[in-house]
């Protein structure tokens, strides 16, 4: 099939990857979020999915909106077969979904019709989900509510960030990405309607939402520590500034602590939660770079009684 592969972060880029890499379909052009400033000096950035297909020669398409007139007028010249998307990052109208014979085929990190949303991966390290995956989908106008043609399952660990488990879900989607396309061309896989029964929502999650609430038990604590890493990353509050947790380890063994509480060992940090503690192991202080929790301790020389998030 001819494809216009819609995606933006480095996420999206390993799904590129495969399809490149299948020799059995046509990349015609990629369709990406413009230019973005980034760094210090707030330059102009492409996105990593149009670096990609810059260095593979393929055309750029970069709308400030997909329902700009030249974008689709270009996107009906290309005339492909389907448009495979991953994390693309804007609502498509269905002037755009029209135009493809096999519509717009999405790549979804979880395991539908759970955690339909911009966030999924974060969310379900938050709930405590032991297994997650990912989903190809059927674009249509409800939010990831298509019918589904595959799923991968991922088992989620026990230190797993949202970055460990997102990067690990960008390779194995690729793969099935991959697979559906080859599928949908030869006839042998079709599209099966969601359950009614299991929806789950996962919002964007806010810079509220990341604060770590030290009165919520450990395992809460830990859940909202990993999901929230590497973005927008989980944070509290200590003197008056920002303290960002960075890894935390929940200690079923200490409970000793008062929600929020401080205590500083010889080459440890415990903070109090709602059941047991927890040790504070890397941490990042605001406007500087992370560091180990027991550096950053040495630093700040915390008063006995002192606490997070006050």
């Amino acid at each position: 099939m001819k494809l216009v592969f819609a995606g933006t972060p480095e996420v999206a880029v390993p799904a590129l990857d495969a399809l490149l890499a299948s020799g059995r379909h046509e990349v015609a052009a990629v369709v990406t979020r413009p230019d973005a400033p980034a760094g210090r000096g707030r330059r102009l950035v492409a996105s990593p999915v149009a670096q990609r297909a810059e260095e593979a020669g393929i055309e750029i398409l970069r709308p400030v909106k997909p329902r700009d007139e030249d974008f689709l007028a270009r996107l009906r010249e290309i005339a492909p077969d389907c448009c495979p998307v991953v994390a693309y990052g804007a609502l498509l109208p269905k002037t755009a979904l029209a135009v493809p014979a096999h519509g717009w085929v999405n790549l979804h990190f979880s395991l539908l019709p759970a955690w339909r949303g911009a966030a999924p991966v974060q969310h379900a390290l938050m709930a405590g989900d032991q297994v997650t995956g990912a989903s190809t989908f059927q674009i249509e106008e409800g939010l990831d509510s298509g019918p589904v043609y595959g799923v991968v399952t991922e088992d989620v660990r026990p230190t797993d960030t949202s970055g460990d488990l997102l990067t690990r879900l960008a390779f194995a989607g690729a793969g099935l990405l991959a697979a559906t396309m080859d599928g949908i061309e030869d006839g042998t896989l079709k599209a099966v309607p969601q359950p009614a029964e299991g929806i789950t929502l996962a919002p964007k999650i806010q810079v509220e939402d990341a604060r770590v609430d030290f009165a919520a038990p450990a395992l809460r604590v830990d859940r909202v520590v990993r999901g929230c890493t590497p973005a927008p990353g989980a944070w509290t509050v200590f003197r008056g500034e920002r303290l960002k947790l960075i890894q935390v380890t929940p200690l079923p063994d200490r409970g000793d602590l008062a929600p929020g509480e401080l205590a500083v060992g010889k080459n440890n940090v415990y903070a109090g939660t709602g059941s047991y503690a927890v040790e504070l192991v890397w941490v990042q202080p605001q406007g500087k770079k992370p560091m180990k929790a027991a550096d950053w301790a040495r630093g700040v020389r915390i008063a006995a009684g002192e606490r997070l998030g006050a």
